[in-house]
């Protein structure tokens, strides 16, 4: 029996077993019954601990690797990358939770995210994170905070540079960003943070995410550097904590080349020896959550129907764009194109056809997979979207039109 790979789909990290796809080891008919409904989102341990173990062996061993909450908070999948990683990132009150239960050391954790709320940072200074400061707005409303409470936070300064991260799928820096301070505002912020009560760490500057570019990502953080040990001359205290962003990326779409890391680290390695003079005792830390988690998750869904409308086929699923909106094409895309699919208990067949996988929404935007060759469709079958560990469950509007949420699985 043939094994192709679904269309698309260059990575072997979900294997084929008797036409079944596995997630976990486990045949997805059988996971679907285990789970007992459909749609789910599956995330396999697996293949996040390998990802983070390939990671660590190529960066530099100074590096600390964090992983960003944001890409999937699910407290099963934290709480294992937590297990794994040095470190994570938070950007709401709920993921500072789900943080703090996995019992890390609270230095561990950063809180980055514009408009924190009062509670928010009372919260994160109670717990003794390091506090990425937006604006000078923030500053003061925490050092008012501290008057309050006695508390002496943890902070690091949060900078918007004058460069970007080229040929980022999302551009975080570079321009007018509500996140962080411009850079040529911080000497000024740093000396007016030497007369508060705050615990001075760092420096966070997050340039740009889903970057597929080494040659972006080493200009990026080659820029990254230079900045911090110019702006290090205005500390009120040695940098204690750098913190250089990610932007590591995955392939999503056809043509699409997972990240060439061996000139990335190449690099890394050059800026360590070159600045380490100038941060001897400085933590180091490179913050990432697709790259670790988006290629360890799959989406779920049942065809409910199967239909012709003038010519076109359509498998119509009881899963769409309210539980994945970035597969709907709705989520950052100019132009819409397919995540790569299967029909996952069925994934081998030599006769395939376009059709159109769709959602039961009553929307023209309900749209998984746009004429995308499969074999023949059959009502029952489990369709499978790839590339769903990250921005999957939680970026999609689960209340639109009142149909029931997917669940959500580590195995």
């Amino acid at each position: 029996m043939s094994n192709e790979r679904p269309q698309h789909v260059s990575m072997d990290q979900f294997p084929v077993r008797e036409n079944q796809l596995l997630v976990g080891d486990i045949a997805l008919s059988q996971l679907a019954d285990r789970i007992g409904q459909t749609p789910f989102y599956a995330y396999d341990r697996g293949i996040m601990s390998r990802r983070v173990a390939e990671l660590k062996s190529q960066l530099p061993a100074d590096i600390h690797l964090h992983y960003a909450i944001k890409a999937n908070p699910m407290p099963a999948v934290v709480q294992h990358l937590a297990g794994l990683t040095d470190g994570l990132d938070v950007a709401s009150l709920e993921e500072l939770r789900v943080a703090l239960d996995t019992g890390i050391d609270p230095l561990c954790i950063s809180f980055a995210g514009p408009g924190k709320s009062n509670t928010e940072l009372r919260a994160a200074a109670a717990a003794g994170i390091i506090i990425n400061l937006e604006s000078e707005g923030e500053m003061e409303r925490l050092a008012n905070i501290c008057q309050q409470t006695g508390l002496s936070p943890n902070v690091a300064i949060r900078v918007n540079p004058d460069f970007e991260l080229k040929t980022s799928g999302m551009k975080m820096a570079g321009g007018p960003k509500p996140f962080g301070v411009d850079a040529e505002r911080v000497p000024a912020m740093l000396k007016r943070l030497g007369e508060l009560e705050l615990n001075f760490q760092g420096f966070h500057i997050f340039s740009g995410s889903q970057n597929l570019k080494a040659e972006a990502l080493i200009e990026a953080q080659t820029n990254t550097f230079q900045l911090a040990r110019q702006l290090a001359d205005s500390a009120p205290s040695p940098v204690r904590w750098l913190n250089i962003g990610g932007g590591f990326g995955i392939p999503y779409f056809p043509g699409e080349q997972h990240l060439d890391l061996n000139p990335v680290t190449d690099n890394l390695n050059k800026l360590l020896s070159q600045y380490r003079p100038a941060f001897p005792n400085t933590e180091i830390v490179i913050e990432l959550g697709r790259y670790l988690v988006g290629e360890a998750g799959v989406y779920v869904c049942k065809v409910v129907d199967v239909k012709t409308s003038r010519g076109t086929t359509y498998a119509i699923t009881n899963g769409g764009l309210h539980h994945h909106l970035a597969a709907s094409g709705n989520f950052g895309q100019v132009i819409r194109k397919n995540y790569p699919v299967c029909i996952g208990n069925r994934v081998c067949g030599d006769d395939k056809s376009p059709i159109n996988v769709v959602g039961p929404l009553c929307t023209p935007l309900d749209i998984l997979a746009d004429k995308y060759e499969l074999p023949d469709v059959r009502v029952g079958d489990l369709i499978v979207v790839f590339q769903s560990g990250a921005y999957g469950f939680t970026a999609s509007p689960h209340h639109f039109l009142s149909h029931p949420a997917p669940v959500e699985v580590l195995v």
